[in-house]
């Protein structure tokens, strides 16, 4: 096991290496067992004051799922937290990352609207892109209304396959977003980073395992395309402010790292938070693994800031 780990990702991971057990059979199985994972792992749940289930319109007439979070501390100007989940553009929804939004609703002051994008293989790519920018769209406008909050308070954020969808989103949009929160996104489909050598045969996602995410999500889908690949991108100028988060131990680390890089030489300010000890997808795992409430306390203090008037 890599060095370097912290003391509760070791342990966690050697608690579900010795299951030994083989992996869900089918689509419908790994969605499964991805929200009890989110179940086991994830800790109590916050109560927030008002939850409610709400539709976004999304492209040729369609109709997106999202959930909207008040915190039990709201600012005092109410903005929103555009969250799009991870799991890889195929498995993920609204209820395994149910943990996650509320915290960041409560920890930022603002609502966090959890977004329930189309996941391939039955939408693939350019699907969830579009409901990633429809939900933007909507919460600066007629999401706004609904929810009572200001149009003009908007970020965008999310982690791995969603922290790819927020920086593409918030490329698109860019006038109505104040920031971008990424948390070991996925940004280049074409694996050039150094760190997916590194980790091939990582902890809890290997290069192989990537790979499949992008084969699922893309299928034939051009590789280079800054809407696919974020790092690709040469309109980054302008781009809202973006915070982003990377887990030492991951095969995207590298994603996250260049991103910021990227996005500096474009003018863009950009913070980073390297959790060298940290695995990826360590955010979902706040009941046993101290370290995710400090990334979900990271994440909210960039989504208040920004949504303030300071």
């Amino acid at each position: 096991m890599s060095a370097g780990l912290h003391p509760q990702v070791r342990a966690l991971i050697e608690a579900l290496t010795a299951e030994d057990e083989p992996g869900p059979a089918d689509l419908v199985a790994e969605r499964a067992a991805y929200l009890d994972i989110a179940v086991e792992l994830g800790g109590p749940v916050e109560e927030v004051a008002r939850v409610e289930d709400v539709v976004i319109p999304v492209a040729d007439g369609g109709r997106m799922r999202a959930r909207a979070y008040w915190p039990t501390v709201p600012a005092e100007a109410l903005g929103v937290l555009v969250w799009l989940h991870g799991g890889g553009w195929y498995v993920g929804d609204i209820e395994s990352f149910d943990r996650v939004t509320r915290q960041l609703a409560n920890a930022s002051g603002a609502v966090c609207l959890s977004a329930e994008y189309r996941l391939a293989p039955e939408h693939p790519y350019p699907a969830a892109v579009q409901d990633a920018r429809a939900a933007v769209v909507w919460a600066a406008g007629a999401g706004a209304r609904q929810l009572g909050t200001d149009p003009a308070r908007v970020v965008v954020g999310g982690d791995s396959s969603g922290g790819n969808l927020a920086a593409v989103a918030a490329r698109h949009e860019r006038g109505a977003l104040r920031a971008q929160l990424l948390a070991y996104p996925a940004l280049d489909a074409t694996m050039a980073g150094d760190s997916y050598r590194e980790f091939a045969e990582g902890l809890m996602l290997r290069a192989q395992d990537m790979q499949q995410c992008w084969d699922t999500y893309l299928g034939d889908a051009d590789r280079a395309d800054p809407d696919v690949s974020p790092l690709a991108a040469d309109d980054l100028a302008g781009v809202p402010p973006a915070f982003i988060a990377v887990a030492g131990h991951d095969v995207l680390r590298d994603d996250g790292l260049r991103y910021a890089e990227a996005l500096r030489a474009a003018g863009v300010d950009v913070t980073v938070e390297r959790y060298d000890d940290m695995v990826h997808s360590f955010m979902r795992w706040g009941g046993v693994v101290e370290r995710a409430r400090e990334l979900i306390d990271a994440l909210a203090d960039y989504a208040r800031v920004s949504l303030s008037d300071s």
